[in-house]
């Protein structure tokens, strides 16, 4: 007898009172959640989206960040890696996260655990989990893994790219926060944050006497802003301030290579609503020993030559830097939209950094993305991205084509 046989009327029956009893469940959900809103109980929201991104990349850049146009991931010598000529699919922009709200007699409790598919670090190059955010927060107090202090979140332009531009303030960090204001849409913001930073030991590297100088940090990062909100947009004011030690661990020589360095800098952001399908997104950075808080900046430290003095023959020097971005986000309409701009990164390089350390980033793009539907958007980006090393006189570009397609999704239960 085949399948279609086993279809008794007591196997009909079964399933027809398992489809009641899911409809009667559906039922006290949805009257649950109701209740749960009108008495303010716990809720929770889970958002993400998938999204592909096919790459044309014209010319060449480092493959651990094949899906990115990063400038400082260009190449720093002819022919670095490879011939020009490269097409790519990734998936890794793809995003899923909870939040979630838990009312008190004292106020409200809210967390936030979100990933994406994004390998950096040891994952480099990987589709893989990568935390983005994971903190909490209770009144003025918050703490985890989220947006720094120092940077503005809202600067970043409705762009393709994963990355977007080099010269804006982007890093999610460790931190403990206390928001002791806020008045409408204006609030202060000042951080703890988790230190840490990059070296750069340059024509020296190859010494032993470099190879053993250790970082240390024996301080957090301190760091904050101020935004105030107006009628047209708002301006946003940050700071940071950081310590950062570096020990020699090899004694049994005359070097005495021990040494620390102050970093620290400040930014003034905006957001100009310029009419009513127009917004202005603006940031621009100066500091010294910051790059680490960069979107895309390479280190933080350089080796400084210091003549005459045998015991200390170097030392560290935060690398002073300037980031720039101006974007512009345009609505054409309820399905249509471009943005376009332009971004920098400019280092003044330490007297011993090597020839080929990067000194200039600029990034440039357009885009024209369509959303046909409200969960679904596709369209394309011309990109551009050019580094400049320090003075050894090489220049190089990367133009790229990016195609995407992101389908979004979001669903909420209580509250």
């Amino acid at each position: 007898m085949g399948p279609e046989n086993t279809r008794t009327p007591r196997r009909r029956a079964a399933r027809g009172a398992v489809g009641r009893w899911l409809l009667i469940a559906a039922a006290l959900l949805i009257a649950t959640a109701g209740r749960a809103r009108a008495q303010g109980q716990p809720s929770m929201e889970i958002y993400g989206f998938a999204q592909a991104d096919a790459i044309v990349d014209f010319n060449q850049n480092d493959p651990n960040w094949y899906d990115v146009n990063r400038p400082s991931r260009l190449p720093s010598s002819p022919d670095q890696f490879g011939q020009d000529g490269h097409f790519y699919l990734s998936a890794r922009q793809s995003r899923f996260g909870v939040k979630g709200t838990m009312p008190t007699s004292m106020g409200d409790v809210k967390g936030t655990f979100e990933f994406d598919m994004f390998g950096v670090g040891a994952d480099a190059g990987q589709t893989t989990i990568r935390l983005r955010h994971a903190y909490g927060q209770w009144k003025q107090i918050g703490a985890g893994q989220t947006n720094s202090q120092f940077m503005d979140v809202d600067v970043f332009p409705n762009v393709l790219d994963y990355w977007g531009p080099n010269g804006m303030l982007f890093f999610r960090n460790v931190q403990v926060f206390w928001q002791p204001y806020t008045s409408g849409d204006s609030h202060v913001r000042v951080a703890v944050e988790n230190p840490g930073a990059s070296g750069d030991a340059g024509v020296y590297a190859d010494r032993i006497e470099l190879q053993n100088i250790k970082p240390r940090f024996p301080a957090p990062d301190f760091t904050g802003h101020y935004r105030a909100a107006t009628k047209w947009g708002y301006v946003q004011i940050g700071g940071a301030l950081r310590y950062l030690a570096y020990d020699d661990l090899l004694t049994n020589d005359p070097l005495n290579l021990n040494g620390h360095v102050w970093g620290g800098g400040g930014s003034v952001s905006s957001n100009v609503k310029a009419g009513k399908n127009d917004v202005l997104r603006l940031q621009a950075i100066y500091g010294a020993g910051i790059e680490n808080y960069f979107n895309d900046a390479p280190i933080d430290v350089g080796v400084q030559k210091n003549p005459g003095n045998v015991i200390t023959p170097v030392a560290g020097k935060a690398l002073p830097i300037f980031g720039l971005v101006t974007y512009l986000d345009h609505t054409w309409n309820s399905r249509l939209t471009t943005a376009a701009g332009y971004s920098r990164v400019d280092v003044t390089n330490s007297d011993g950094q090597a020839p080929n350390a990067f000194k200039v980033g600029q990034y440039a793009s357009g885009n024209l993305l369509w959303t046909p539907v409200p969960n679904v958007m596709m369209g394309g980006e011309l990109q551009w991205a050019r580094r400049q090393n320090f003075s050894d006189g090489f220049s190089v570009n990367d133009v790229r084509l990016q195609f995407s397609f992101k389908y979004s999704f979001s669903v909420k239960v209580g509250g």
